[in-house]
């Protein structure tokens, strides 16, 4: 009796036994139509695991990279003995000037060294055993930055405000646009300030514009990869206009400030020490301005060196210098003016010192 041959033991399929024949026994005469030139029919060698494919959480959605990234793709597999593993890209087969496979004996590896837009699309891998497949597929987008707007026109300017229009770029980057940045520039500063982002619309109004500045405008279109490399700027410049204003002054009558002359503040009686300077103090108000006139027991003083008198805003000041026995008496002050006059009286009385 013969030993089972070592890939049935491994396989655990039950090993086959074969009995001895005498030398001298008949042979088996073999069916008519098989001759002892036909070939032996082969046969297939068991299936001990049926095709199966793992595919990553993270490619089960469209896998997105950009222009120029690497793509590399490990999708493991199962299958015994080993099966036949092909891709297809968009149902056609892969490009292998651009599309490399490695197909190990649980895994295959799709890579890809710089993407490009042309390798979007749908890739199908195909495990195939026997009479057995499994498939997956996935899904890849290469993208890149789109276009830029392809015009931009400035519509209307009014009070504070500017009113915009442009039409979408041509290559929108192989995605959809998340939106349009509208940039303003002053013609003073040159600098460049965003007043919208991802703006889906292709027309808006920019206010808060400032008086007396010319403005020009830019815009950037945007998608996954960011703004568009370039932007159209506005060939007119929006000129915010200051507008006129004409005052109109309200007519009034002319107010007469003239009075004549009052004492707002009189002369106080005072009591004072042979030998010791003496101040007397009133105020008066008038329009015109008054003249003031100093009088001693009804006599006019205005010229006496032993007197100083002075006039401020109003306020009237007499000093009498180093005054004696003789020096105390009746003082008046008197203002006079074109509308009348008026006066106050005290009385300064001066000891001899202790």
């Amino acid at each position: 009796m013969e030993a089972a041959t070592a890939p049935e033991v491994a396989s655990g399929s039950k090993p086959k036994v074969k009995e001895a024949i005498p030398a001298d026994a008949e042979q088996p005469r073999a069916p008519p139509g098989q001759g002892a030139g036909c070939p032996t029919p082969q046969l297939l060698p068991p299936t001990e695991e049926h095709p199966k494919i793992w595919l990553p959480r993270a490619l089960r959605q469209t896998y997105i990279r950009k222009v120029g990234d690497t793509v590399n793709l490990l999708i493991p597999f199962q299958g015994k003995p080993k099966p036949q593993v092909t891709w297809t890209h968009d149902g056609c087969a892969l490009d292998t000037s651009r599309v490399s496979v490695r197909n190990g004996e649980r895994d295959s590896i799709l890579f890809i060294r710089e993407a490009q837009r042309a390798d979007s699309g749908r890739y199908q891998l195909r495990v195939q055993l026997g009479g057995l497949e499994a498939t997956a597929t996935v899904d890849i987008l290469v993208i890149e930055r789109p276009g830029p707007p392809q015009s931009i026109k400035l519509v209307d300017v009014w009070g504070f405000s500017a009113t915009l229009e442009w039409t979408p770029p041509q290559d929108t980057g192989n995605t959809a646009l998340l939106g349009y940045t509208v940039q303003k520039a002053d013609t003073k500063s040159g600098l460049w300030f965003t007043v919208l982002e991802r703006y889906h619309r292709t027309s808006c109004i920019v206010s808060d514009l400032i008086i007396g500045n010319s403005y020009a405008f830019r815009v950037f279109a945007e998608n996954q990869c960011g703004l568009s490399e370039t932007a159209p700027i506005t060939a007119d410049l929006a000129h915010i206009q200051k507008a006129a204003t004409i005052y109109k002054t309200k007519g009034f009558a002319q107010r007469d400030f003239s009075e004549a002359p009052k004492f707002t503040q009189p002369l106080a009686d005072c009591t004072t020490v042979t030998g010791y300077d003496t101040q007397l103090f009133c105020c008066v108000r008038a329009s015109p301005r008054p003249k003031i006139i100093w009088l001693k027991n009804k006599m006019d003083i205005q010229g006496d060196p032993k007197y100083r008198a002075l006039t401020h805003l109003g306020i009237c000041s007499l000093e009498i210098r180093k005054p004696g026995p003789f020096d105390g008496g009746i003082y008046t002050c008197k203002a006079v003016n074109p509308l009348g006059e008026a006066s106050v009286d005290c009385r300064v009385d001066v000891k001899a010192p202790n």
